[in-house]
């Protein structure tokens, strides 16, 4: 396998997100692990614990416990849907997902969440609960139809809320969030949930679809 990374120079400012770097990483990432147990006939959960090993308890750990929050591998999902996987650390927390979603109308659509989190010594266990649910709609938003930013005559065209699409009630899925039990010294818990969410959706996309998501947001045309 061979990896390139390529910076290109462009004439338009560009700051920081939530979760920085990890968004596009995690996304490039997770989707490409996918990728590749697919290719290979391999289970995506099992596949990602082979490659953790030793090396990586608290990614096993994460995903083990999201795992069997949602009942992956021992459940039936309903006609059309789809799971879907990704894990990711950022800010010394790990974040794993295990997703259900289906494709209505042609525009994808998630109705289940269960995330497994090893953030250490979780001081306040509703905090970290809440944390994860806003970044995981933040990442949400990022894969619904509309959420681009696009420039026309060197003008941003988007001005509002009403040119651009984020998550509203009716897009949220239903939350499942637990805990890794841990007394170590604790961690960052403001933007570990938003990376593994858009590569754990496109995941059960192309699963439905058969087709890889390269781009956020989604395009399943």
């Amino acid at each position: 396998m061979r990896l390139t990374v390529h910076h290109p120079v462009a004439n338009v400012p560009v700051l920081w997100w939530r979760s920085v770097g990890s968004t596009h990483t995690a996304f490039v990432m997770e989707t490409l692990l996918d990728d590749i147990a697919r290719a290979t006939d391999q289970d995506p959960v099992a596949y990602r614990m082979k490659m953790f090993g030793n090396e990586h308890p608290r990614h096993r750990d994460a995903l083990q416990l999201a795992v069997e929050r949602s009942g992956y591998g021992s459940r039936t999902l309903a006609e059309g849907r789809a799971w879907g996987v990704a894990v990711h650390e950022s800010f010394s927390s790990v974040v794993a997902y295990v997703v259900e979603a289906s494709v209505i109308d042609g525009q994808p659509k998630l109705h289940r969440v269960t995330a497994g989190v090893h953030c250490n010594l979780a001081v306040n266990p509703r905090t970290v609960d809440a944390q994860v649910q806003g970044a995981a709609i933040m990442g949400l938003s990022t894969c619904l139809a509309g959420s681009e930013i696009t420039l026309k005559d060197g003008v941003v065209e988007q001005s509002n809320f009403s040119e651009f699409t984020v998550a509203r009630i009716t897009d949220v899925p239903e939350f499942d969030v637990s805990i890794v039990p841990s007394a170590d010294a604790l961690t960052g818990m403001g933007e570990p949930g938003l990376p593994p969410l858009a590569p754990a959706f496109a995941n059960a996309i192309s699963r439905l679809t058969g087709k890889p998501v390269r781009q956020m947001p989604f395009n399943l045309a």
